[in-house]
């Protein structure tokens, strides 16, 4: 009887320890997003398998016998045993959490092999800090300054000048947000926040992969991805200057072919510190990835926006320092409307070779009266002009784009040498229209309202069509040594219909405009091992003028297209028992027939080549964790910003500064969450802006300053609360600031607010 029980009992433990296929999923254990690439290796088997692009993988196991490691760059490897079947979350690793990016080339690449100078906001980050808008953690980067204008209205700075100009791309999932030739400064207005998992920024001229615009840097939106299982989520948040916003998500996993992702928010801000500046803003983003096959998915993403603004304008000298927040303007705005759809066919032929195919599609329009267009007709240094009367527009920008992007990457065993080939094609077509108004000026010196005439100043349709070409290629002829090399490009065709004569505000006669480039890059990486390594590049930008500023306004085009060489050196370390990182990269960018703004006497700003400027400087990062519970981290830069060789209007700025240009900006934070309070986390940031000249002539100074936030937050289980205290010290600054001869003009930073919320979650476990 003994022996049949123990014969029973070794066929049962045979029967349970059989090696058999196990199916599971991997993701994040914060997010509860997919994590595709996942190695899960059997130490008994000594095999391994990755996940799919919906985390998913299948592998041979012995159940509660093979140990089973899943790890991932960025997350902390873990051990476990063999079961069926295998949901695992990884926890993130603050300090190795962006060694990957995607940005560098539409591919997943270690950072350590990438000569550029790039950095990664985490989905961590932005979910720690909380931003009512974006540049509340993309200046938490090195070398960046986006500057708040209110109402998520911005422009930027990343090594030049604050500018309003064509100088950085913005991209959602490797995709420009909007077609080249019609930039806006505010085109962040047309990104989802609430669907963004993490922020890539390449600092310099990426033109050798994505073209045109990317010369200061390029940004990229990386969207979240579904969820293994189901997650679910909402939050409500209010300031105490009116701001007020709610975020909802919701994603699925269905089978093993389909995700769905969910997401949007509505914000908007009623009587704020500023009169006339109220604003509404709708986002909402759908996606779904399908897997067909083993090899080959699709992912359709969707973004839709709807934004109106009220436009304030800037304040005087007197009623900034004053504390006088009245604006002149009373009927002044923005409307922005914008859709759009990407279809991405990725097929992994093998672990060699990947292709992707990207179809898209546009509709974007933006109508304003705006408040930058406002010009007072009398002039009182000369002194003429009616006093009561101002002129004015109100205008629409609009563009469809149809455009598609195919690209080829494969590896070779020669030389660890891998290729990266495509081409992309946009088309399209644009037209605007500038109606004269006739503003009327009350004796309080109030823009009281306007009249519409017929009068216009610009109609007319432009065909926008861009063919470009592009090849990268990659050696490692000896370990931890790689050689880069890239080529790409472009020809913009812009096919101008005037639908004014020749006297007309806008009189450029109909025709076409061609410009063309071949932009290069080369660089190198070396990997020292022991998380230590430098780069060295050298780059080529190119930025066609952009349509507005090629013909609004003109009887000739005139402006010349604009480059950039960019040569760079870099590094990084970590030290203090791998405690702390450093990355650090030292550049000099020199810049021909630079489009800049130049600010008009009567106020009003008009587009001009320089002839020839330099930047330079240096950028470091640091994140230092000296304990479990203690994080640090600072982000700086030191640049220079000159003119080389600039003439206007007779006079010379050769030798000087370029205006609104600080010698030193820098963001710090030490955060601190104690592990005997699970879920709570308080930090505090310090942000320093230096001076700057307000003018070409270098003769009027703002500044600078420094703003302190502090923010506490509190997770448990499902719900989460924070209150984010932000210009603690109730700091006095400008985002901008500039001078004319009609005195100086200053952009409100914010005052001192607190910003309370409370967000609810469930996942499925």
């Amino acid at each position: 009887m003994k022996y049949i029980i123990f014969c029973a009992a070794l066929c049962l433990a045979s029967i349970h320890s059989f090696a058999q296929t196990i199916h599971g999923t991997i993701s994040d254990q914060e997010s509860g997003e997919v994590i595709p690439f996942a190695t899960i290796y059997n130490m008994q088997q000594k095999t391994g398998v990755t996940t799919n692009t919906l985390g998913q993988f299948s592998i041979i196991a012995n159940i509660q016998a093979d140990s089973l490691t899943i790890s991932c760059i960025g997350y902390q490897a873990i051990t476990v045993l063999a079961r069926n079947p295998l949901n695992i979350q990884l926890t993130p690793n603050a300090l190795t959490l962006n060694e990957v990016v995607v940005s560098v080339n539409r591919e997943h690449e270690r950072r350590t092999e990438a000569p550029v100078a790039i950095s990664s906001i985490s989905s961590k980050t932005i979910e720690e800090n909380k931003p009512t808008t974006i540049d509340q953690v993309l200046n938490q980067v090195p070398g960046v300054n986006m500057v708040a204008l209110g109402s998520e209205q911005h422009t930027m700075s990343i090594r030049r000048p604050i500018d309003f100009g064509a100088s950085y791309l913005y991209l959602e999932d490797g995709v420009p947000i909007r077609t080249s030739g019609v930039f806006n400064h505010n085109a962040l207005l047309e990104i989802n926040m609430a669907n963004t998992s993490r922020i890539e920024i390449i600092r310099g001229p990426a033109s050798s992969m994505y073209g045109s615009e990317a010369i200061g840097g390029a940004v990229n939106f990386i969207s979240r991805k579904s969820s293994a299982l189901f997650t679910a989520g909402i939050s409500v948040q209010g300031n105490d200057i009116g701001y007020k916003r709610t975020d909802f998500y919701a994603s699925n996993s269905f089978g093993k072919k389909l995700g769905v992702r969910v997401s949007g928010y509505y914000a908007d801000q009623r009587d704020g510190v500023v009169s006339h500046s109220d604003f509404d803003k709708l986002a909402l983003s759908l996606s779904a990835t399908y897997s067909i096959s083993k090899n080959t998915e699709l992912v359709w993403s969707n973004t839709l926006i709807d934004y109106y603004a009220q436009m304030s304008g800037s304040l005087d000298s007197t009623n900034f320092y004053s504390k006088t927040y009245t604006s002149n303007h009373t009927f002044t705005n923005r409307q922005v409307d914008a859709f759009r759809t990407k279809l991405a066919l990725n097929h992994y032929w093998n672990d060699q070779a990947k292709s992707t195919v990207t179809g898209y599609y546009r509709n974007n329009s933006v109508k304003q009266n705006p408040s930058y267009r406002v010009r007072d007709d009398f002039r009182p240094w000369i002194p003429s002009g009616n006093p009561r009367l101002a002129h004015g527009e109100v205008n629409d920008n609009s563009f469809n784009s149809y455009g598609l992007i195919m690209q080829h990457k494969q590896d070779f065993s020669w030389l660890n040498s891998s290729l990266i080939v495509g081409g992309s094609f946009d088309y399209s077509p644009n037209t605007y229209q500038a109606h004269y108004i006739q503003v009327n000026k009350n004796d309080e010196g109030v823009y009281d309202s306007f009249t519409k005439t017929d009068s216009l100043l610009a109609d007319y349709g432009a065909n926008l069509t861009n063919v470009a070409a592009y090849a990268q290629i990659k050696l490692s002829p000896l370990k931890g040594l790689n050689i880069i090399g890239a080529l790409r490009y472009d020809q913009f065709n812009y096919s101008f219909d005037n639908h004014l004569g020749a006297n007309a505000f806008t009189a450029v006669l109909d025709g076409k405009n061609t410009f063309s480039q071949f932009t290069p890059k080369i660089g190198l990486t070396y990997d020292f091992k022991n998380n230590r390594g430098i780069y060295v590049n050298y780059s080529q930008g190119f930025v066609p003028p952009q349509v507005t500023e090629l013909y609004r306004g003109n009887e000739v085009p005139t402006l010349k297209p604009v480059y950039y060489n960019n040569l760079e050196l870099g590094g990084w370390v970590t030290f203090a028992n791998e405690k702390a990182k450093l990355d650090v990269s030292v550049y000099k960018m020199d810049g021909f027939n630079e489009i800049i703004s130049v600010l008009q006497d009567d106020g009003s700003t008009i587009r001009q080549n320089a002839g020839e400027t330099t930047h330079q400087g240096v950028e470091y990062g640091l994140n230092f964790f000296p304990h479990p519970d203690l994080k640090f981290r600072l982000s700086g830069t030191n640049a220079l910003h000159k003119f080389i060789d600039f003439n206007e209007s007779g006079e010379d700025f050769s030798g000087n500064k370029m205006p609104q240009a600080p010698e030193w900006i820098a963001n710090a934070q030490v955060t601190y969450t104690p592990r005997f309070f699970k879920g709570f986390r308080v930090s505090l940031e310090w942000q320093h802006i230096d001076e700057y000249f307000m003018d070409q002539r270098n003769t009027k100074t703002y500044r600078g300053h420094d703003i302190l936030n502090v923010r506490v937050g509190y997770t448990r289980k499902s719900f989460e609360i924070w209150a984010n205290l932000l210009n603690t010290t109730n700091e006095l600054y400008s985002t901008v600031a500039r001078a004319t001869a009609w005195g100086q003009s200053y952009s409100l930073g914010r005052p001192r607010n607190i910003n309370i919320g409370i967000a609810y979650k469930f996942q499925q476990k």
